[in-house]
């Protein structure tokens, strides 16, 4: 089959790479002609485990080619993935107007019957919308599709591959069943292809990524007040995952989500609810509850040093929103570093694949350490953003000698109080008792 897909951020990029292993023929289109020129030389812009070598093999394979130009790029095609940014817009709604100036585009392009798939994210009515502004530019026949994604930055290519379920909104039956087809390779153990509705369809992203969003905000409220009471969050966590009701995802306590998609997906799904006088105090709070997560945090290190922060360096390991990803879009570690900043304080910053996006923000503002020791070289505290796998069993020995105060500051709850206090620690961590 023969696949368009308009966009190549970490959506177009995953979708068109897995259809293209899957044997289909997929062009790549991105308005960024440097984008496009690297990406036609195998080199990937973004980090996502695995996604590179695919891309790799693909274009060895001639499955999977790059263009500029939409027009060139839909002719000919059956089925055209719409996978451009929606960022957030200044009312909190998404901003959709690359999604129909793509629409727009797609419609002069085509040259027969084309599937034009909605895959970005967007608020109910898009896809409709998307209909008007095709059907006004060409006369050729085409369908469209909401398809919403569920990609998770860092497992992107595997939840591609292995999808907990594919949600196809479309009102005619032939159109499904092609999308079906499309669908099937990734679909052999069982999980749901699920239609509804075109609007169903859309809502049901910010359903999901709200859910998730609030199940993440409950879970640091009910670590706040376990540590306000010398109770241990670590302990009733254990409770909770073992009620077959709650299961055990997303019952981390810590910093709060970031990333390009919770925060902007439920302060969109909030937009929706207002637009038809809907209240919804539990989905506005959620956005209040994680901010203020991220606060706190940065309360206790100022509070901590008070006044001598201004002579203080602070270490921070991890930067990207969530480990596996270079992404730091809404990244917690950001605010905590503009805080310390603000106040005076020297920051010293390790992240395993984002130094190059870190020093884009920041410059010589900060200090990007080639390595997670080095970067403890004379600090006074070490704050941990981001739960990189080698950050779980460090060399404390090390550690110690390296600072000069031997003071954590853990937003991920990676290491036991008990422990930090026998090594000689001042540790602080999210929901239980500091040493």
């Amino acid at each position: 089959m023969k696949i368009a897909i308009i966009g190549t951020g970490y959506v177009g990029l995953v979708v068109g790479t897995g259809f293209a292993e899957s044997g289909h023929w997929v062009t790549c289109v991105d308005r960024d002609t440097e984008r496009i020129d690297a990406l036609r030389k195998g080199n990937v812009p973004i980090y996502e485990p695995g996604l590179e070598e695919l891309i790799i093999r693909n274009i060895e394979e001639e499955r999977l080619t790059f263009e500029t130009d939409i027009g060139n790029a839909v002719a000919d095609k059956l089925v055209i993935f719409l996978c451009v940014d929606t960022p957030k817009g200044e009312d909190g709604s998404p901003d959709t107007g690359s999604v129909f100036e793509a629409a727009e585009a797609i419609g002069k392009g085509l040259t027969g019957y084309g599937i034009v798939v909605v895959k970005s994210t967007c608020p109910i009515g898009t896809t409709e919308k998307v209909r008007e502004v095709i059907g006004k530019a060409t006369s050729h026949p085409f369908d469209v599709v909401a398809n919403p994604e569920f990609l998770r930055e860092g497992s992107a290519v595997d939840d591609f591959m292995r999808p907990d379920r594919i949600i196809v909104g479309c009102d005619d039956v032939r159109v499904v069943e092609i999308m079906r087809e499309l669908y099937a390779p990734y679909l052999r153990t069982g999980k749901p292809f699920l239609t509804m509705g075109i609007r169903s369809a859309e809502l049901s992203k910010y359903a999901v990524n709200s859910m998730l969003a609030a199940r993440i905000s409950l879970m640091n409220e009910l670590a706040n007040i376990a540590e306000a009471y010398e109770a241990d969050i670590s302990e009733i966590r254990e409770a909770l995952m073992s009620d077959s009701r709650l299961g055990s995802t997303y019952l981390f306590p810590g910093l709060g989500f970031g990333g390009a998609c919770l925060a902007k997906d439920v302060i969109a799904a909030a937009h929706l609810a207002r637009r038809r006088d809907v209240p919804c105090p539990v989905l506005e709070g959620i956005t209040e509850t994680n901010r203020r997560q991220q606060q706190n945090f940065v309360s206790r290190i100022l509070a901590f040093y008070g006044d001598a922060i201004s002579e203080k360096k602070v270490a921070l390991w991890g930067a990207s929103f969530k480990p596996r990803t270079d992404d730091l879009r809404g990244a917690p570690a950001l605010y905590i570093i503009d805080a310390l900043l603000e106040a005076g304080a020297s920051v010293s910053v390790y992240d395993p694949v984002s130094t190059k996006k870190l020093a884009a923000i920041y410059g010589d503002r900060i200090s990007l350490a080639p390595k997670m020791y080095t970067c403890l070289e004379g600090a006074d505290g070490l704050a941990i953003a981001t739960e990189w796998r080698e950050f779980h069993y460090p060399d404390f020995e090390r550690m110690g000698s390296m600072m000069r105060e031997k003071v954590i500051f853990d937003g991920r709850n990676l290491f036991s109080p008990k422990s930090m206090a026998e090594l000689g620690f001042r540790y602080f961590s999210i929901g239980r008792s500091s040493t």
